[in-house]
């Protein structure tokens, strides 16, 4: 018997955080000293070329960008959740501000080496893509904005303007096919990757 609206019970609950399943990002963006830092962020979406990012007040990413406006915004898979486990810890501010090391990060430099990722250049801006993801896009940040209503984050505006992508997950040379490319996705501090196939949009082109 299917269900009614009535016949299904809910509750008020105050989450801690409201991470219902969003695809991770590790965001590269330029030292002073042209070296790369890699930031995982979970909070991101995109319309068109423009990609949207919130990125925590006080750490290494926004410092770079405010100072230094171009990223690679790298999308991992499911099978490096563990490469991005091993940078959750890590920041790349010097000294680790009080917040952070309340909550048990520590200084690293070289995330790449700590990451076992590899780095790749980029063709159109200056910090380094992430070689083992399926994609890996250069983007400029056209804006960014703070909260009237949160002093703990950024709203940042970004516009892609190179997208790399692996091979294997490319259909009709400029697609990607959904059915060889899952995200890996943070779902209330879990990692997943994504199930199979329920059906597709009217508006798909694969």
């Amino acid at each position: 018997m299917k269900k009614t609206a009535q016949m299904i019970d809910t509750e008020l609950i105050k989450p801690k955080i409201l991470y219902y399943g969003t695809p991770v990002i590790l965001l590269n963006t330029l030292n002073e000293d042209d070296t790369v830092n890699i930031s995982p962020i979970s909070s991101s979406w995109a319309l068109g070329e423009h990609i949207i990012l919130g990125i925590g007040l006080g750490g290494k990413a926004i410092e770079n960008l405010e100072r230094h406006p171009e990223c690679v915004i790298n999308i991992p898979d499911p099978s490096l959740w563990e490469n991005v486990e091993r940078l959750a810890p890590l920041t790349g501010k010097h000294p680790v501000p009080d917040y952070k090391l309340m909550s048990g990060f520590t200084f690293e430099k070289d995330k790449y080496a700590q990451s076992g990722l590899t780095p790749a250049d980029s063709v159109a801006v200056r910090p380094s893509r992430i070689m083992e993801c399926p994609i890996q896009i250069e983007a400029k940040v056209n804006h960014i904005r703070l909260p009237d209503d949160s002093p703990f984050f950024a709203i940042v505006e970004t516009q892609a303007v190179q997208v790399h992508a692996h091979r294997s997950i490319i259909t009709n040379e400029q697609h990607i096919d959904p059915g060889k490319w899952s995200p890996l996705i943070y779902n209330f501090r879990h990692y997943y990757g994504l199930g199979p196939s329920l059906g597709k949009s009217f508006r798909a082109e694969t």
